[in-house]
């Protein structure tokens, strides 16, 4: 445990990063899912706790104007959950509501007779076999997959964020119905940056000059470490995922 203190009271953190996390033994089942301790809403608590002293109190101990403290806590609580990946050389998010789980590669038994070419095949997951779609294909993106939607064994990696990775998907309940999707939905994709959160403030309409089929599944943009991130309307893609495997 960790403490944070102010001027009036002393708050305890648990540092669980540097017990069971990247800087501690590795154990932690979160682990699995969001890579890192950085990209873990855990993590992220723990980083606004302390934040929230740091600019409550400043270095002589006077209290900051409360229009400021209002003003940012607005805008973090103005924010929504995406998960950030990469397909090519595009960076892309969807709401986390819809993910089930980041698997690790596998491999992607093709199905005879398949109608539309976004369709991989199956792929088992935890025992059951799951329709295997490439958002590649379907958007037109060149990606580090092969046309059987594996990938290059030969290719050098050096950051675990880098590892290419498959997402399970499903409608979240108060989005696109259930009825359409019996079971979940899995994709490839060529790196899972993590979990982040973005200020709806800091959305951007999508550049009318992007000609990339992923353009017209998103919502808005946002700049995100020095690229811009496509932030994909997941009721579109799921009601296009339908008409492919229909």
């Amino acid at each position: 445990m960790s403490e944070v203190h102010d001027a009036s009271q002393t708050v305890l953190i648990d540092d669980c990063w540097n017990r069971i996390g990247v800087r501690g033994d590795g154990s932690c089942p979160r682990l699995a899912g969001y890579i890192h301790c950085r990209n873990c809403p855990v993590h992220d608590a723990a980083a606004a706790l302390v934040l929230d002293r740091e600019h409550a109190v400043d270095s002589i101990g006077e209290r900051q104007p409360l229009n400021s403290l209002a003003d940012r806590t607005a805008r973090e609580a103005d924010t929504t959950s995406w998960l950030v990946f990469r397909i090519g050389e595009e960076w892309l998010g969807l709401p986390t509501a819809i993910f089930q789980q980041v698997a690790q590669l596998r491999p992607i038994h093709s199905l005879p007779h398949r109608r539309h070419r976004a369709v991989l095949g199956v792929v088992n997951i935890r025992g059951a076999l799951l329709v295997c779609a490439s958002l590649a294909r379907l958007f037109g993106i060149a990606s580090e997959f092969a046309q059987d939607g594996r990938r290059d064994a030969a290719q050098q990696v050096v950051d675990a964020r880098d590892l290419g990775r498959l997402l399970v998907v499903e409608p979240a309940a108060d989005s696109a119905p259930r009825s359409d999707f019996a079971n979940p939905i899995v994709f490839p994709v060529d790196a899972v940056d993590g979990v982040h959160r973005f200020a709806r403030a800091d959305f951007q309409e999508v550049p009318a000059t992007v000609a990339s089929m992923s353009a017209s599944h998103a919502i808005a943009v946002t700049a995100w470490k020095g690229v811009t991130v496509g932030l994909l309307d997941a009721a579109k893609l799921f009601e296009t995922l339908n008409r492919s495997l229909t």
